[in-house]
């Protein structure tokens, strides 16, 4: 009875201690649009428009353009990229996709999502999603996995008919990134996140002068250090769980001592 007193004392209050490790693992609330989302796109890697996870931004262009926006993603995290292209009230048959690439410009795969997807005659719009992969804190030279830092979104119609070519279109982004937390942990991180002029700021520590970021986003939060996640917290709990069930293994097969049938003179 003493040791099943004890587990159950032991087992509430892991319980209560993990309880804010399993908290902290949940997605936090999107950002809502405070007026301030961007309303235009750039047309390259170097002119693309930063936004914010959970913000919506718009910009209109025209049919042939290649739209571009950026937004930052940290280990531990799958974004999810969704747009929207209003089109023009007469066209014809139209497919639209959009790409992610990382902070080294490599093209990332979709887990799920439709990437492309085309437009039948007369339609009023179209909707894409590319749900990516989790942003690995670490990851081989020669692996493509998404590592931390800017994330680059091009948007732009793939196939259509030359008459509906420089027709105007408006379109909207959004990024939102759910945290996965220590399930996709791994051991190592990087020295920097992938960012644009993260050399020139590298440089600008070590000799004490100031010079100009290409790029000033970032989480919300920072970027991770990518050694604490809450697979230390479970891990630890696993073992003190372990270590109880042992002890209490022990104390129900020792039996209680000495049977009484036997001699004490033996």
């Amino acid at each position: 009875m003493r040791i099943t007193r004890v587990l159950g004392a032991t087992l509430l209050a892991l319980g209560l201690a993990a309880g804010p490790a399993a908290a902290d693992s949940s997605p936090s609330p999107s950002a809502s649009d405070d007026g301030k989302a961007p309303t235009r796109a750039g047309t390259s890697f170097r002119t693309a428009t930063e936004i914010e996870q959970g913000q919506q931004a718009t910009a209109s262009g025209s049919t042939g353009d290649y739209l571009y926006w950026s937004f930052p993603a940290d280990a531990g995290q799958r974004p999810t990229v969704k747009a929207t292209v209003k089109l023009p009230e007469t066209h014809g048959t139209q497919t639209w996709q959009i790409d992610v690439y990382d902070g080294l410009r490599r093209r990332q795969s979709c887990q799920y999502g439709a990437a492309t997807r085309a437009a039948a005659q007369g339609a009023s719009l179209v909707e894409l999603a590319c749900v990516l992969r989790t942003v690995r804190a670490w990851s081989e030279p020669w692996a493509n996995d998404p590592l931390p830092g800017t994330y680059y979104v091009r948007l732009t119609v793939v196939d259509l008919g030359s008459s509906d070519l420089g027709q105007p279109v408006s379109t909207e982004v959004r990024v939102d990134c759910k945290d996965i937390g220590g399930a996709a942990a791994v051991d190592g991180s990087l020295a920097e996140p992938l960012v644009p002029g993260v050399a020139v700021k590298s440089e600008a520590k070590e000799d004490g002068s100031k010079s100009a970021v290409l790029s000033s986003i970032e989480p919300d939060d920072g970027w991770s250090s990518g050694w604490w996640s809450d697979r230390w917290v479970w891990t630890a709990v696993g073992g003190l769980l372990a270590a109880l069930a042992g002890i209490g293994g022990y104390a129900l097969t020792r039996g209680s001592g000495r049977p009484s049938r036997v001699p004490s003179n033996v």
